[in-house]
């Protein structure tokens, strides 16, 4: 579906002064008509769909994925770089982020708890509305569990030591990492009981909606979650429940994970509903949702080749050159490497309708540079994103994910053979031979490095990669480090702790007694 947007619940009350009697203190607070309130919202099943759609309204704003989040998480990998004229766009890529700017991240923690908020006021007044469907409440309650685990998520993984709101109050006390993912673990936990495979069989307001959160989704992360924790067993354990649900499979095209050609499709566990059709036209930039926004992101703009919007962003020589290392079973080229980067490729390539080679003849740093094509509109529908306005779902969690997870649970859990056969599913996609007769009877270690290599070729400009290298703890092993130096030039500027983003400076000030990362 593509979400409705409603605006947010306030609570106004007019106080009215009675000069001609004696007046209880009750009667001097009346609501106003006019103006929805949290007494008067709470009160049927359209209220409570209309409360969780306020929840995922939080996921297209400036601060997560209209456009922040996923340039949050590219910046710091391996397969991204970032030569913006914007300081804070440049410095995200550099582990060099201001504490006393907190642009983009800070406007990323300030909406991660929007949306925290939210979801806690659908799980603290729903559960008293009687609700005519009683299975639309469970769903309703299930996708608000979701949805704080994976705000929550995102808090826990990017600023480390974080409050961890369970209930509407004023403030909330910094807790530990540890503290954060357990609640994560929890919430995920619960939305999976709650939540069903699919919208297509259910009754009530949601019936046929796609794009809520599943049961398959909520599993997914939370083996995510267990993964990121290291609980390697429970994790695997997860990750085979959502193989199990039969619901999921690979697309046969592997850039239909990136257009708006093929959203929602079996691949898909959770993605963030876009549209150019939905809403008006203006950006949603932050805060309430105003009646003018629209539904569109600006990562297409932000991350789009020059002359077709800002290239603040692009694709590493690293991960350029990796995709020559190995051929498909038929000579040719890894597929992934023309859906992902554009490129003066020898017979030609078009952008936007365009031709590389013909388009950038008169500039030969352009020329020979690479640029991003993953969640571009550039098959030639439009001539540039200088509109600002795409409307390609962003793409959260993807059943390859899940394969190449489950694969690592196995051989972290000493069943090396067995992880061979769920990296192939992910290889057989793109023609890539068979991993069992090319690299037979690899070790743990082997299979470790393996593992990393089929990641980065399969996710890269999806926000996976430097969740990858930190949680594998690269950046305290000085090969490690030493490597993606080599690889990247950006990563000469990390210094311990700069792993997370610095807690914003706003936070600092209204929770007295917070404590800053490492470093900053």
């Amino acid at each position: 579906m593509k979400y409705k947007i409603f605006n947010y619940i306030t609570v106004f009350f007019s106080v009215t002064v009675l000069t001609t009697s004696c007046v209880d203190n009750e009667d001097l607070l009346q609501v106003d008509p006019n103006v929805e309130t949290a007494g008067s919202f709470w009160k049927t099943d359209e209220d409570a769909v209309a409360g969780i759609n306020a929840v995922y309204s939080s996921l297209i704003t400036d601060g997560t994925y209209m456009r922040s989040t996923p340039l949050l998480l590219d910046a710091r990998s391996d397969d991204a770089r970032t030569n913006s004229p914007w300081g804070s766009m440049y410095n995200a890529g550099r582990f060099n982020s201001n504490v006393a700017d907190a642009s983009i991240y800070g406007w990323a923690y300030e909406t991660y708890y929007q949306g925290i908020y939210r979801a806690n006021q659908v799980l603290a007044n729903v559960p008293n509305i009687a609700m005519t469907n009683a299975a639309l409440k469970n769903r309703i309650l299930g996708q608000a569990y979701f949805l704080r685990g994976l705000y929550l998520f995102h808090a826990v993984n990017m600023f480390k030591n974080v409050p961890v709101p369970r209930n509407i109050a004023v403030k909330y006390p910094q807790k530990t990492e540890a503290e954060g993912w357990a609640q994560v673990i929890a919430d995920f936990t619960a939305a999976a009981e709650l939540l069903p495979a699919s919208y297509a069989s259910v009754s009530g307001l949601d019936s046929g909606e796609a794009g809520r959160a599943t049961k398959g989704a909520a599993l997914g992360y939370l083996g995510k979650a267990y993964l990121f924790t290291k609980d390697f067993d429970k994790a695997k354990a997860t990750f085979k429940q959502v193989i199990d649900l039969g619901v999921y499979s690979l697309v046969s095209n592997y850039r239909d994970n990136f257009t708006t050609a093929n959203e929602n499709n079996s691949e898909s566990l959770f993605e963030v509903q876009m549209s150019r059709e939905a809403g008006g036209v203006a950006l949603g930039w932050g805060g309430i949702p105003a009646s003018n926004w629209g539904k569109t992101s600006a990562r297409a703009i932000t991350y789009a080749p020059r002359g077709f919007g800002w290239t603040d962003v692009q694709p590493s020589h690293a991960l350029f050159n990796e995709f020559h290392d190995e051929k498909t079973q038929s000579g040719d080229l890894d597929p992934r490497l023309d859906a992902t980067i554009f490129y003066n490729k020898p017979g030609g390539m078009k952008l936007y309708g365009q031709d590389f080679a013909t388009y950038y003849a008169k500039s030969p740093a352009d020329l020979n540079d690479i640029f991003c094509r993953k969640y571009q509109n550039s098959d030639g529908e439009f001539e540039s994103e200088m509109d600002w306005r795409s409307g390609i779902n962003e793409r959260l969690l993807r059943y390859a994910d899940i394969l190449l997870m489950y694969a690592e649970t196995l051989n972290e859990t000493g069943d090396t053979p067995g992880a061979y056969g769920y990296i192939q599913m992910v290889r057989n996609r793109v023609g890539l031979p068979n991993l069992a007769t090319t690299k037979p009877g690899m070790s743990q270690a082997q299979m470790r490095e393996q593992i990393g290599h089929e990641r980065f070729l399969e996710f890269p400009l999806e926000g996976h990669r430097f969740d990858d290298i930190r949680r594998w703890g690269w950046l305290q092993d000085a090969t490690k480090l030493a490597w993606l130096r080599s690889r990247d030039a950006e990563f000469n500027s990390y210094t311990a702790g700069r792993e997370f983003y610095p807690i914003p400076q706003l936070e600092m000030d209204n929770n007295p007694g917070t404590i800053q990362n490492d470093s900053y």
